[in-house]
């Protein structure tokens, strides 16, 4: 079964036909609301909103432990993750979508292993790729499918926030290989991976990281929302193409 967590513009699926949702309880907290469980194209869909329905919990403190493991506890195997982010390098704008192939953890503080010792024994994941390329392949697919252009591939820088970042650090980030910056990849993608559940990103380009684009204009959200509206109506569309019945490729 696929579950859907959405980030920052996607609260709700639009073309989720709803069957009920769940309230779970897991050794690690509450997630971060009810699980919505619904069907698009015929398929069951597990969806999560990573910061809550009303969009109150910040980045730094999203209890990603519970929001993985409840989606994994009931029957989750498949998980992708719509992350907003702003673009780094210069080919990327505004409006549009990437999906990334690899991560820079620059996260701090947070709760990133269920395997601390005291729930589970000690364990080291390998991560040499953290995203399912079985699952990217699949997004692409259903890209092309969708007539949704994306690009294939960028790495994810995954910083602390909930501020965004100065010039100095987002020239940091690139000089490391970034091309896209966010603040919810991590620990998401290797909390899937020490429970077995395959994880790919699609993640919109809401805004020009700091110092790129127009270096003397501030990032006003208030600005961004009405494109990054229209840009998770593309993401939709992917997903449900996604799930189509016509995709043959299984994740």
């Amino acid at each position: 079964m696929l579950g859907i967590i959405g980030g920052t513009g996607l609260t709700e699926l639009t073309n989720l036909k709803i069957s009920k949702r769940l309230i779970v309880r897991t050794p690690y907290g509450n997630p971060s609301q009810p699980l919505v469980f619904g069907e698009v194209n015929g398929k069951e869909v597990v969806f999560l909103a990573r910061h809550g329905g009303g969009h109150t919990i910040p980045p730094h403190a999203v209890n990603y432990r519970a929001n993985v493991w409840a989606l994994h506890s009931v029957g989750v195997r498949n998980l992708l993750a719509v992350a907003t982010v702003g673009g780094i390098t210069r080919n990327l704008v505004p409006g549009d979508i990437v999906l990334p192939g690899q991560i820079l953890d620059y996260t701090y503080g947070r709760d990133n292993t269920y395997h601390d010792g005291v729930e589970l024994p000690v364990r080291h994941i390998d991560f040499t790729q953290p995203y399912s390329q079985a699952m990217r392949e699949r997004c692409l697919q259903a890209a092309v499918a969708a007539g949704c252009p994306v690009v294939d591939g960028g790495v994810y820088a995954c910083v602390q926030g909930p501020r965004l970042e100065t010039a100095a650090e987002i020239d940091r980030y690139e000089r490391d290989g970034a091309a896209i910056v966010g603040m919810t990849g991590m620990p998401e993608a290797a909390l899937a991976r020490e429970l077995g559940v395959a994880y790919a990103a699609i993640c919109p380009v809401a805004n020009f990281a700091a110092g790129r684009g127009d270096s003397e204009q501030a990032i006003h959200f208030d600005q961004v929302m009405p494109l990054l509206q229209q840009t998770m109506d593309k993401v939709c569309h992917i997903i449900a193409h996604y799930l189509s019945e016509h995709e043959c490729l299984s994740a």
